[in-house]
């Protein structure tokens, strides 16, 4: 499976120069081959590359495969919308594939072509994106993020055998409680949603404030909350994995696409909608399980949360509130959230058969770990 390495570069000063200058040159070469594209209406990648590959040898003084990769990079923006012309940043990613630079990873150093020639340059990285690079395969993407310079690569990671199971663990995605799954065991989401009131709040103070060190505030801010929850995310979709594995079962997940466009909620709760990140959490989970071999199931989510575990019976009333279940029918008790997990699990026990060895096909792209 793909998943995507991320290394810090520690260039010396005139090597930052000269990674600034290429991201700089590279991009004004994109926009030029972009209008050119634009101009004659032409998008293909073998058109655009005749048009527009010696004018910008030429030009901008690139050499060969960096023209290549830069065409590419146009080319593959204008496959999804062709309705505008598109222009792009002076410093936005650019893209590098094995000709114009290679990786030394004992070294933790790379070879790459930047404007001036040849340089190596040093990297460093977390243990799980070190060990990923063992796999390293495919183009790499220089990107520059507040003041540092990056590299993204695709690294080819072997996935493990899908093992044999019998049942699925049940997982109930909500705001509250992020997960809950069908064993009990209860994902609090509170400290999230807390820091994201917090954060909510000084965002709004900052932003009327409006002042220099207002805004300069506001920089260093950005990013924070969502790092924050993707490292949530990250913590509670490995202890998932882990707890299906370890006994011997698949995962069932519900299908949530779309969710926001059915869902209505009162005006005060919009930002807590719209900020939950429950497609980011079963990404994770879905490409945590096949990494790990444990098969996921995809299952219809409607009546999960209404519909008693014990004799079937869904019925609106049977949730008198927000995490109580109290079945009209039998009386049958629970956490309400316990119950819907279970819900799911038995949905995906049910469809079985459609779920191992095809994991993660519903909404999950490959992420980095």
């Amino acid at each position: 499976m793909k998943l995507t390495a991320i290394v810090k570069l520690l260039p010396s000063d005139e090597q930052r120069q000269n990674l600034y200058q290429t991201l700089e040159r590279a991009n004004a070469a994109c926009n030029w081959i972009s209008a050119q594209a634009w101009d004659a209406k032409v998008f293909g990648r073998v058109p655009v590359h005749r048009l527009t590959y010696a004018p910008v040898r030429e030009q901008f003084e690139l050499t060969a495969q960096l023209v290549v990769r830069c065409i590419g990079k146009v080319v593959d923006s204008y496959k999804s919308e062709k309705q505008t012309k598109h222009l792009f940043q002076k410093l936005g990613s650019v893209p590098y594939d094995s000709r114009i630079l290679n990786w030394r990873i004992p070294k933790q150093n790379v070879s790459i072509w930047l404007l001036g020639g040849r340089q190596e340059i040093q990297f460093v990285a977390g243990a799980t994106h070190l060990a990923l690079l063992a796999f390293q395969k495919g183009e790499s993407d220089l990107v520059y993020r507040k003041g540092e310079f990056y590299l993204y690569t695709t690294c080819d990671v072997p996935e493990d055998t899908v093992i044999d199971i019998e049942s699925f663990l049940g997982v109930d995605l909500g705001i509250k409680n992020i997960a809950t799954d069908s064993d009990g065991r209860f994902y609090s989401g509170k400290h999230l949603l807390s820091v994201r009131h917090r954060h909510r709040r000084l965002r709004s103070k900052l932003q009327k404030k409006g002042t220099k060190s207002a805004k300069r505030k506001l920089q260093q801010f950005s990013g924070k909350e969502s790092r924050f929850a993707h490292d949530v995310n990250h913590c509670i979709s490995k202890q998932l994995v882990k707890n299906a594995k370890d006994t011997g079962r698949g995962i069932a997940l519900e299908d949530l696409n779309g969710i926001r466009d059915r869902v209505t909620v009162r005006r005060r709760q919009r930002d807590v909608l719209h900020s939950w990140s429950f497609d980011d959490l079963q990404m994770k989970i879905a490409y945590k399980a096949k990494r790990a071999g444990v098969p996921v199931q995809w299952v219809d989510p409607r009546n999960t949360s209404r519909q008693c575990s014990d004799c079937g019976y869904a019925d609106k009333a049977n949730r008198p509130s927000q995490s109580t279940f109290l079945c009209t029918r039998c009386g049958h008790a629970a956490h309400a959230d316990v119950n819907a997990a279970i819900n799911i699990g038995r949905r995906g026990s049910v469809n079985a058969p459609n779920a191992v060895g095809e994991v993660g096909e519903n909404p999950a792209p490959t992420a980095s770990p």
